[in-house]
């Protein structure tokens, strides 16, 4: 099935505030940033019906709004469904961008549903919207070290030797965000996920 060429929402995670600036669980705001410039958009403004930071633009020859919702992670949802709801974008149009643990550092996967993985952003969307049928670009941020809680790890900055590959990764996020928008799931997928495994 090829994309529909509506409009489309892409939101990246994070936690709002200077204090989770550059860390792992905010990787979605970056890719988000990304997306923007790319879309032509300039910078983000307020967008107070959600709760959101947007910005809007083209991507992939579709009308884009790329947000960041202002709240923390785990009150991501009402941002979501708000913007879903005001733009009248159907869920199945909505891709997010969020960290992932179960993935290692750097590795860019696509899906659309599924589980949430303990993820409390995507719980927290899946539950506004209704459904777990919207797209996902899953950053791997790798499994927390020895003993340390997944909690605290998420909020840890990058090591100075991932910092040297982030952009990389990064860019690489944006680009699956735009074949999604450009292409649909299925193409994407055999363009960003490597034949074995």
């Amino acid at each position: 099935m090829s994309p529909v060429p509506g409009p489309a929402l892409v939101v990246g995670l994070g936690n709002p505030g200077p204090e989770y600036e550059g860390t792992r669980h905010n990787v979605g705001t970056r890719v988000a940033a990304l997306l923007a410039a790319r879309a032509g958009a300039g910078r983000f403004s307020a967008h107070k019906r959600s709760n959101s930071d947007i910005a809007q633009g083209r991507l992939a020859g579709r009308p884009v709004t790329v947000a960041v919702p202002r709240t923390y992670m785990n009150l991501s949802g009402g941002p979501v469904a708000g913007l879903v709801q005001y733009f009248s974008i159907p869920p199945t149009e909505v891709i997010v961008v969020h960290d992932e643990l179960d993935l290692d550092f750097g590795v860019v996967r696509l899906k659309r549903g599924g589980g949430e993985g303990g993820h409390n952003g995507l719980r927290s969307i899946s539950k506004a919207l209704g459904t777990k049928d919207y797209l996902r670009v899953r950053f791997g941020i790798g499994r927390p070290p020895g003993r340390q809680d997944p909690a605290d790890y998420v909020l840890k900055r990058f090591s100075s030797v991932e910092n040297k590959e982030l952009d990389l990764g990064l860019d690489l996020a944006a680009d699956a965000a735009e074949a999604l928008l450009a292409e649909g799931l299925e193409p994407a997928q055999n363009r960003f996920h490597p034949l074995s495994g």
